[in-house]
């Protein structure tokens, strides 16, 4: 088998997984109709929840500019951007993309001296090269998002107290940006800089919204937002706010909890293939050195792995729950 068949088989292997993939993903366009379906069957509800989820949807719809676009939405540059932004490291689109050549050439070329197998060797270069880099900045992604998850009822309450005790808005945001550490008081110090520039509050809790992506600060804002619109006892609000932003991570600890043996096992049944091959390889290495040289051996090899990430992805997501 030529290089060109082997690799015109890994490529409808992958293309057929793509393809099932989007198959139980489901459109774009089904989605959509399904959201405005569900919208449209809240709309006509006779129940008052119903009405009333309504009625504060469409008051965060009403607030929002004609001109509003989600951060990261424009080109999957500015996506990259917004993503290496969150991790909170001064990265750069190009340092990114140089680092991932870089290890791809590095890999591949390594791999090639080692065993000869272009195929082989260009199929783990690029495996590294795109996904090291990308496992990393999820990685701290995710580190930085706990971390300000974490922290983030504590600056609420202290919200709450300085605004019960006479302060406005704005000082006790403040406040908040110097006693809070980690993640949460440098964003908030963001947005005391944005309205020290010019910005109103809402635009600059807005900015600082699209650039974190996490759904606590995105029901801060709205909430915040509301409130200044249509009156009331604003610390009260944030107070409640604080209190569920609490039970829903308590909720989060608990569904891992519950969901660890799931974990483990998807570790260990993703893991045990590679364990077994680098032992037979350490034990008898002529014996799989054929993986390297035969080029069907190398197809099949691909094809494995691919369906194994494919498999681990699977039970991964069973694993994952939105609250």
């Amino acid at each position: 088998m030529d290089f060109i068949q082997t690799l015109l088989i890994t490529l409808v292997i992958f293309s057929v997984l793509v393809m099932a993939y989007a198959v139980m993903a489901g459109s774009g366009v089904a989605k959509a109709q399904k959201r405005r379906m569900q919208a449209l069957r809240y709309r006509h509800s006779e129940s008052v929840e119903s009405k009333v989820d309504a009625q504060f949807k469409r008051a965060i719809a009403a607030r929002k500019p004609k001109s509003f676009k989600v951060a990261g939405s424009g080109s999957r540059t500015e996506a990259l951007a917004v993503r290496l932004n969150r991790t909170g490291k001064a990265w750069t689109v190009s340092q990114y993309l140089y680092t991932s050549l870089g290890l791809t050439l590095g890999v591949a070329v390594v791999m090639f001296v080692m065993s000869r197998a272009p195929v082989l060797s260009l199929g783990v270069g690029l495996f590294v090269g795109a996904g090291l880099p990308h496992f990393v900045v999820n990685y701290l992604i995710n580190k930085r998002t706990n971390a300000f998850i974490t922290k983030f009822p504590d600056g609420i309450e202290l919200l709450v107290r300085g605004l019960r005790s006479g302060l406005p808005v704005t000082e006790t945001l403040g406040i908040v940006a110097t006693e809070v550490p980690g993640p949460v008081g440098y964003e908030f110090k963001s947005v005391i800089d944005r309205i020290k520039v010019g910005k109103t509050m809402e635009d600059a809790l807005q900015d600082t919204g699209d650039k974190l992506g996490i759904s606590e600060f995105n029901f801060f804002t709205i909430t915040l937002a509301i409130q200044r619109e249509t009156g009331g006892n604003l610390a009260e609000t944030l107070s409640n706010l604080a209190e569920v932003l609490r039970k829903r991570g308590q909720m989060k600890l608990k569904i891992r909890a519950m969901s660890s043996e799931s974990k483990a096992s998807a570790y260990i049944v993703g893991s045990l293939p590679f364990l077994v091959f680098g032992a037979i390889m350490y034990i008898n290495p002529d014996y799989m050195t054929t993986f390297f040289t035969d080029d069907r051996l190398i197809v099949a090899g691909l094809g494995a792995a691919v369906w194994m990430g494919l498999g681990v992805f699977i039970m991964a997501k069973m694993v994952n729950f939105e609250i």
